[in-house]
Formats: C-alpha cells, sequence, structure tokens
C-alpha cells in the first residue's frame, strides 16, 4: 500500500483540505476512505460561513476569524489545481436573535427589514444584517476533489482503517487491503472518529441534521441568507442549483439513523412559510440527512494524541466542517512542518478535560 510521510484517515473536506496543504509543503500524503471521499457530512451542509452565528462558542471565535481570513486564498488554490471557481452564492445574512446579542452589529430597524425582505413575516425581535459569506458545498466538493485529483496525494475509498500502532518511529495502519506505514497517521473521519482513537475522554457523536431544498418561486427573489434561532434559509444564486433554497435544519441525538422523516420535512418548510409566506408555493426538490460531528462541549478535537506518538486528530467540528476547514488545514500543517500554529489550540486538545456523557 505504500509508504508515505503522512497517513490521513477521512476524506472529507476537512481530511482533503488538510491532504492538498500537506502536499503544498512538500509532504506525500494518503488518505484512506470507508466509503467514498465527500459523501457524507461535507456535502449535507447549507454552506453558511457563519462565524457570527450566536451557536458558535466564544472559545472557537478566533479560530472561525482566522479560517474566514484564508477562505479567498484556499478557494483560489482550489481552482488552481482543478481549474473549477466556487462562488459565493450570498454575501449578506439576516439574523434574528430573540436573546441578548454578543457581537453582532449593524442592528436592522423594521424599515430596513422591510426594504431587504419585502413580504416578511419576522416578528419581533433584535435583527442584524451580517457581512457574511456561503457557498454551495457541492460545488466546493467538486472542486476540492478534482484539485486532489490533479496532485500525487492517493485516497483509496472504500479502506476503512481498523487498527493503528507506534513501531520504532513509524506507524502501522492495518486496513481490510492490507498494511500501510507512514511517519504521522492523523484522524479525520468526523463522526467515526472514536473508531481511530484510543483516549477515552474523547468523546465524537452523530447529531443528524434532516434539511431541504426548494424551487424558489418568482415572487421570491432571495439573494440573501435568512437565520432565527429555529431555521435557516440559504438560497442558490449562481451553478446548477440557482434558484432554489436550503432550508434547515434538525439536530437530533439519534445516533447513526440517516433517516429522513416526511413529518420533520414538512415541519421545516412550514417553520421557512411562516418567516417568508411566498415558500407556501415553493416545491419541494430534495430531502436529506447528514451526520455532524460534535463533541460534549462544541469545540473541534485538534492536534496530538498525547498517548499515542505520532498520532493526531481533527475531528469534531459539529456544525462548522465548511468554515473552519482553511483553517483546520492550515494550522494542522503547522504542527505538522513543526511550526507553531497561527492561534492557540489549547482548548481544542484532544487531550482536554471533556466529560464523559
Amino acid at each position: 500500500m505504500g509508504n508515505p510521510d503522512i497517513c490521513i484517515a477521512g476524506a472529507g473536506i476537512i481530511g482533503l483540505s488538510l491532504a492538498l496543504e500537506l502536499h503544498q509543503r512538500g509532504f506525500r500524503v494518503t488518505v484512506l476512505e470507508k466509503a467514498g471521499p465527500l459523501a457524507e457530512a461535507s456535502t449535507a451542509a447549507a454552506g453558511m460561513l457563519a462565524a457570527e452565528d450566536p451557536h458558535i462558542p466564544p472559545a472557537l471565535r478566533p479560530f472561525a476569524d482566522l479560517s474566514l481570513t484564508l477562505y479567498p486564498g484556499y478557494l483560489d488554490r482550489l481552482s488552481s489545481f482543478s481549474g473549477i471557481k466556487v462562488p459565493f452564492q450570498t454575501h449578506t445574512t439576516i439574523q434574528k436573535d430573540t436573546a441578548k446579542p454578543w457581537r453582532l452589529r449593524n442592528p436592522l430597524c423594521r424599515t430596513d427589514l422591510d426594504r431587504l425582505l419585502p413580504g416578511n413575516t419576522l416578528g419581533e425581535g433584535h435583527f442584524y444584517l451580517l457581512d457574511e459569506k456561503s457557498l454551495d458545498p457541492r460545488q466546493l466538493a467538486t472542486a476540492l476533489l478534482a484539485a486532489v485529483h490533479a496532485t500525487s496525494i492517493k485516497i483509496q475509498s472504500n479502506t476503512p482503517v481498523s487498527t493503528t500502532r507506534s513501531r520504532d518511529r513509524t506507524i502501522e495502519v492495518q486496513t481490510p487491503a492490507g498494511v500501510l506505514h507512514a511517519s504521522h497517521f492523523i484522524d479525520c473521519t468526523g463522526t467515526w472518529a472514536t473508531t481511530t482513537s484510543a483516549l477515552s475522554n474523547v468523546k465524537v457523536v452523530p447529531r443528524k441534521g434532516q434539511m431541504l431544498s426548494v424551487s424558489l418561486p418568482s415572487s421570491l427573489a432571495l439573494n440573501l441568507v435568512v437565520r432565527t434561532p429555529d431555521i435557516y434559509i440559504v438560497p442558490r444564486t449562481s451553478g446548477p442549483d440557482a434558484g432554489r433554497a436550503i432550508i434547515g435544519a434538525t439536530v437530533e441525538d439519534v445516533g447513526f439513523d440517516k433517516t429522513v422523516h416526511p413529518s420533520d420535512i414538512a415541519h421545516l418548510h412550514s417553520l421557512a412559510t411562516h418567516l417568508l409566506p411566498a415558500l407556501a408555493d415553493a416545491s419541494q426538490l430534495e430531502a436529506w440527512a447528514g451526520l455532524r460531528p460534535a463533541t460534549p462541549d462544541g469545540l473541534p478535537l485538534l492536534g496530538a494524541l498525547t498517548d499515542r506518538p505520532n498520532h493526531f486528530m481533527a475531528s469534531g467540528h459539529f456544525r462548522d466542517g465548511i468554515l473552519l476547514a482553511p483553517a483546520t488545514a492550515h494550522v494542522m500543517a503547522e504542527i505538522l512542518s513543526g511550526e507553531s500554529p497561527s492561534v492557540d489550540l489549547t482548548p481544542f486538545s484532544p487531550a482536554r478535560n471533556i466529560p464523559i456523557r
């Protein structure tokens, strides 16, 4: 199976973005994937780069801000390798926050809200206009995979990691297809991260999210994101899915069940229609569910496994994998290159004391 410098488990957006960053630094990289690349949460997301969403824990905000600054260069890199440009679908978000705002800026009065979003029934509350972009994760996945294929990075699909162990100065990675030896091993398997981690206090669990897409009626020219504590509506303004909107999402603790329930989808559509009545005429195009990799404290796991030499983790990004992919690739590559990371990663240490539930 070859002997790369670095073996990455997991070919989602985190694993492949990191592989590309490491390749740029001269490392030989092999990515092992239990199924197919970018087949799970990476393409189930809505694509909001929501660094100012109130659900983001305060400890995560500096890291999220770093990722936003890295995003233009990240997309340029994908384009240079793949020849595919990934456009931003929207550039602004209307955020409704019924609680006391923490750092939200640009408050909207009702007149401004009605001007930006005619026909809305958002009701009472605080409203803010955010300078926040969104993109289409499916377009991003296409460009990322094409970029990786344009390099010497090896992706081995249908190749789950069975076990890993340190032997001398290398890591022996056992798979059903054989044994691979690498200098470093990085677990980027998202919701499945606990299958390759030996730390008993690391718990990454699935949080199911159901969502749907609808065809926007001609009466609703939506070109910004609408987000409340209960729901979001994210339009697609360019590309093959232009003219539709993504509506989501549930947050469920049901294990690895990805069943789509029509009653839940209907409820999401109803919530969206309550905010934007024109959506009552929007026909449903798709419905799906994804599994977000969540940790008990809502923070990702980034860094070395202290009990296993040359083993690392980059997982547990919960609802922010798309947003945090550039920063995760950047800081993990810094660590593996022997550099100090650009931000303090102490809050994200895999060895931190996370309560077991």
